[in-house]
Formats: structure tokens, sequence, C-alpha cells
């Protein structure tokens, strides 16, 4: 047999997710000249781009850029996207095994992470999740429902995805029907009587894991104030101490103080950061959320250098008729793939995926945040993926691999042949895309997305 990875004999390599992550595992595959390698992509959704897609904020379209470089390499005569098609129903681990070298799971992180306390089931408490998957029309969220006519908004958490949730419900209609925003959250978000909105951090303000771009933003509101408590605002030597090499965190640092001194105009709505403050107890009425409860806290240094929040005795009520949770963000466990509850990541090393005891489940790999968990920016799933590829080349050299049945082209084809749901490939996705940009572009915005799983196949088919 020739060997693998060569033109007579390609390592055919599955990337379930075309995310990222996933697409970041092609072009890190190409930078080695010499290996002959055949991509097939699956994904669950007709669309690809995962989170690029269905979670950067629709105000950032430089950030949706990068879709340009994805595309590149899905348009190579050795790549396929077979979309509507989800792993453990459509396809199975013996489905894979019996065409592919290698096979990586770059899924992602979709699941919430709970706040653990009282009343967080009541009506009007949401998982950040949610409400990003809705507004970004993601099929799954379209028909969600959340009662924009309540005054009072609290975010729990100080991630960029809490200050995107914040950014979209403070924007006027003006600013964002020049977005893709989806045409539900659009009419929705314009009727919106939102007038206060809360973000709540439970450490202090050198410990925001907001990126100084991010932070900066909510300044630059046409018709909505923002504001920081000053006594909140400050930030005690150690943490300065500990961030003085820390540019961003100096940042963000910076632009706290700015708001925490600026003059509030008056404008329709508020947004008010708050720190050293974590949520008891979700207090309702009627089975709804009236209110959120909340303690004071204070910095006490670890051994290690590091602060963690100790509660006081002070506590306050904050009033909100709507709740969004985004305090971390776990994987969804797979069919077949040894997965870590407490860390919600598939169990691996350096992206080999092993089993409990450590031992290395051959031909299977992770990237993304199925891998590491939720942290980084977009880019950090190139590093991410680069090191997964790096062991599956070396598996490659060392002959530890799985030796598929079938690893011809043909082989894989027979299996999508044989799925029951409609399956789009990237020429079908294309003309998607290409209906979404024509409807945008009647409209003046970047693109007017399908939110209807059947309407977008129709659309593909042609």
């Amino acid at each position: 047999m020739d060997e693998i990875g060569t033109a007579q004999n390609p390592l055919r390599v599955a990337i379930i997710g075309s995310g990222p992550a996933g697409f970041y595992t092609v072009s890190n595959f190409l930078k080695n000249k010499e290996l002959v390698v055949e991509f097939d992509m699956y994904d669950r959704l007709p669309t690809p781009f995962g989170l690029v897609r269905a979670g950067v904020a629709p105000d950032h379209q430089k950030d949706k850029s990068v879709q340009k470089a994805y595309d590149k390499s899905a348009q190579l005569p050795n790549f396929r996207f077979f979309g509507n098609v989800e792993y453990g129903s459509d396809v199975t681990m013996k489905d894979l095994r019996k065409h592919y070298h290698q096979v990586m799971f770059s899924t992602g992180a979709p699941f919430d992470r709970n706040l653990g306390i009282p009343g967080e089931d009541l009506d009007g408490c949401f998982s950040a999740t949610e409400f990003v998957a809705w507004y970004n029309g993601h099929p799954d969220f379209a028909d969600r429902k959340f009662d924009l006519s309540q005054e009072n908004v609290v975010i729990i958490g100080v991630g960029n995805v809490a200050i995107d949730v914040a950014r979209m419900l403070c924007k006027t209609h003006d600013e964002l029907s020049v977005t893709d925003v989806a045409d539900h959250a659009l009419l929705a978000l314009k009727d919106s009587k939102v007038k206060n909105v809360y973000i709540l951090g439970r450490r202090g303000p050198a410990q925001a894991a907001f990126t100084p771009p991010e932070i900066k933003e909510l300044g630059e509101f046409e018709d909505a104030d923002v504001t920081v408590p000053l006594e909140e605002s400050k930030v005690d030597a150690a943490s300065l101490a500990l961030i003085e090499n820390d540019k961003n965190a100096i940042k963000n640092i910076n632009f706290i103080s700015e708001y925490a001194e600026r003059t509030i105009q008056g404008k329709s709505r508020l947004l008010t950061i708050r720190f050293l403050v974590s949520p008891l107890e979700v207090i309702g009425e009627d089975g709804k959320v009236k209110s959120v409860k909340v303690v004071k806290n204070k910095l006490v240094e670890n051994q290690d250098g590091t602060f963690r929040p100790v509660a006081t005795e002070e506590t306050e009520n904050i009033p909100a008729g709507l709740i969004f949770r985004s305090v971390g963000y776990k994987g969804k466990p797979l069919p077949d793939i040894p997965y870590n509850e407490n860390s919600g990541t598939i169990m691996n090393d350096s992206g080999r995926v092993i089993e409990a005891d450590g031992t290395p489940v051959c031909g299977l790999y992770t990237a993304g945040w199925i891998k590491r968990g939720p942290s980084g920016v977009i880019g950090t799933n190139k590093t991410c993926a680069q090191e997964t590829v790096a062991r599956m080349i070396e598996d490659i050299g060392k002959g530890k691999i799985n030796i598929p049945e079938d690893p011809s082209i043909g082989g894989a084809e027979d299996l999508i042949n044989g799925i029951d749901s409609a399956v789009v490939t990237y020429p079908e996705w294309q003309n998607i895309d290409r209906s979404e940009l024509q409807r945008g572009e009647a409209q003046g915005r970047p693109r007017v997305k399908y939110t209807d799983i059947d309407e977008m196949i129709s659309i593909a088919k042609g």
C-alpha cells in the first residue's frame, strides 16, 4: 500500500463543526506542502462558519471578514462541505471510522453555565447565548421571545458576550438597522422599552474579562449614557501591581475610570457597569423575574498572587424584569467521545482525544472551545488548531492512525447519499449566501439572513 498522505493514498480527514477551529484545521494542514489531504467538513446546520455567523455581534462586521479566508479553503478541490448533517444521528462514529484516517471535533461550547442560585428558573431569566443566537438569526433560536417591554435588564458577567448583549439593548434602531441583525430581532428591539441596563461583575475592574475595544464601544452610543459607581471603579494597589505589565487590563481600567467620572447627559437609556457584586437570588412575583439580590464583595489575595471575591454582609436588590446570565460556557457531550463534565470539554491532551486514564483514542482529535474551554477570540482558534494539527501529523509519522475500511471519496459520497436529511454542499450554501447578500443590498445592510432551515434548503437547492 502507498504511504498515507500521498497523491495515490491521500490522508482522509473528517472535520465535525464548521466554525473557526474547523477551518483553521484545514489552513494549518495546508502548510505541510508534502502532505496530500482530503477534507470533508460536516455541520448540523445548512450554513458554515459557526459562531462567526451566529455569535459575532451584528455591529461587528469587521470581525466577520475572516469568512473570506475560510471561503478560500472551502473552494479548494480537496475540500467538501456537508451541511444539515448531524454527528450522532446522521453520521456515527462507526461511519467516520469506516471512511477516514483522522477525525477532528470542533463543535464549540453551545451551553451556558448556570448561576446556581434560587430563582434562576423564573420566567424572564435567560442565558446570554439564547439572546445572542436569537438576534443573530440562528435557526434554533429564531422563535424565542424576550419581553423587551421591561424597563430594567440585568446582565450577569463581564466578558465580551455580556458587553455584546448590553450593546444590542442600548443601541438605537438607526444604529442597528445598518447591521445584519435578524429581521425579527430588529423589529422587536425597535419597540424595546428598556431604559436601564446593568452589567454585574463579581470581581474588580482589573479582573474583568472583556477586551479594550469592547469596553471602549460602550462609551459611543447615540442615545445611551454609560456610568460606573465611583467607588466600584477604583482599583486597589495589589491588583494594580499584579497587572502592571498587562496592557489590556490597564486600558480596561482607564475606560472604567473615565465612565465613572462622566456626567450623565440624560439620554434615553442608561448602562450601569457594576463591580464587586455577586448575585444571591433572583426574586420573582407570580413566577416572573422582578429583581436580583446581590451581595457586595471584597477582593482577597490568594497564595499565587491572584484575587478571589469574598462576600461581605452588605446586600442590595437591583430591579430587573429581564436577566441574562453570561458566566461561562461548556460543550455538548458527543456520542462515543470521552467528555469531562467539570470542564465541559472533550477529554484531550494537546488536542489528542484521550480516555479517562490518559490513553489516546486512535484517530480522534479536537480543537476550539470544545477542546480548551470558552476562552480567547476568533484568532485564538488558529493557534489552538495549529497545536492539534501538529499532533495529527506526528501520529501520521508514527503510524498511529485509524485504518478505514473504505477511504475513497466515493465511499463517503455513498454515506452522504444514504442520509435522510437534505444535505447542503458548499456550492449550495453559496446560493444561500448570494441570496442573503442581495436581500441585504436592497435594504442598505450587509445581508438579511434566512432563519428557517426549510427555507434555507429550498434556496440552496435552487
